[in-house]
């Protein structure tokens, strides 16, 4: 320690600058990776702080630079949604590790109502966070629209649609879903059902889009009484598949746009006393833990839900360091499964 500091003190600014011979901001400069230093006074500064052990005050540093050193993920969905669904748990897995070797702070934010997304709006307002991810996109989402209308570096986990404008990742939804389809025909199956999710997201609207390729690619053209929308939940899929069966009690195959949708599913053929895969096979989205534990086991299409996290969490951390960063879509390539129920 310094003679020049009194013991249990924390150094200042101003005794880094004293003991370097430069003035304070100069030293801010130095400490914050401005540019505008000499090599001389630059290595003068790092032996004083070297020396005084001095740590940059979190508060005044974010004075200085506008930086808070805090990213929001958002998620506009209710608490049981998010614990039930294994994708938000990979993702957020993802984000997580990501940021473990920066010094950014995550904050994970629901909402689930006005009062919520009026609260979000003037937090972000305020810049109170340098950007945000956000998951779980709608066409119209008003979540989406406000942060590119504040302008503040914001990044996608999905998109509103194939226009999208902001930074986004997603997997391959409409090639994933005409691989699981492929496999069913594949299989011998003539009546292919789906289960989509929300047609008022791009995810709901591209797997079932997939759907209708696989069948075109056979020369076969899609009937839309084998198409059931439902909700990404596990009731969804149930009622979605006794709908299903009461207006073409025929199927032979069912493709859910999601495991926990698949889940439903299979609960349902078996109170019908429908065998899996014998009367009705059936194929999901996610390769989540469910579907390995579902009975039969789940085939089902894997999408890098993890990766997705990293990769979302990587363009944010560009774009917050350099706001001239061009925005990037990237889209993450998906793998069917094959297990006991196709």
């Amino acid at each position: 320690m310094s003679s020049r500091e009194r013991p249990g003190r924390r150094p200042t600014l101003e005794a880094v600058a004293r003991l370097a011979g430069v003035g304070r901001g100069t030293v801010s400069r130095v400490v914050n990776g401005a540019p505008g230093v000499s090599a001389k006074a630059r290595a003068a500064v790092e032996a004083a702080v070297a020396e005084l052990n001095y740590v940059p005050n979190p508060a005044a540093r974010s004075l200085v630079t506008s930086r808070t050193d805090s990213i929001a993920l958002v998620i506009p969905e209710s608490e049981s949604r998010l614990t039930a669904e294994p994708y938000f748990t990979a993702v957020i897995r993802g984000v997580s590790t990501e940021l473990a070797d920066t010094e950014m702070q995550l904050l994970l934010i629901l909402v689930r109502d006005e009062r919520e997304l009026d609260r979000l709006t003037r937090f972000v307002e305020a810049r109170r966070v340098d950007g945000v991810l956000l998951i779980s996109v709608h066409h119209d989402d008003p979540l989406a629209a406000l942060l590119e209308k504040v302008g503040i570096p914001t990044v996608l986990a999905g998109r509103r649609s194939p226009a999208e404008s902001l930074s986004h990742v997603h997997a391959d939804n409409a090639g994933g879903a005409a691989e699981a389809v492929r496999h069913l025909l594949g299989l011998g199956r003539t009546t292919v059902a789906t289960i989509t999710g929300p047609l008022d997201m791009d995810v709901g609207h591209t797997r079932l889009q997939g759907w209708r390729d696989a069948h075109a690619e056979r020369g076969v053209r899609p009937d839309e009484s084998l198409v059931a929308p439902a909700d990404f939940t596990e009731e969804g899929g149930r009622t979605a598949l006794r709908e299903l069966l009461e207006r073409r009690p025929d199927i032979d195959a069912v493709f859910a746009a999601s495991d926990v949708m698949a889940a439903g599913a299979l609960t349902e053929l078996r109170e019908r006393g429908r065998r899996v895969p014998d009367d009705v096979a059936v194929v999901g989205f996610d390769d989540s833990i469910v579907a390995r534990h579902t009975v039969p086991p789940l085939t089902s299409v894997g999408q890098p839900s993890e990766e997705i996290g990293r990769a979302i969490t990587r363009l944010l951390l560009e774009e917050i360091n350099d706001p001239a960063t061009s925005r990037r879509h990237l889209t993450l390539p998906t793998t069917l499964t094959r297990r006991h129920s196709a």
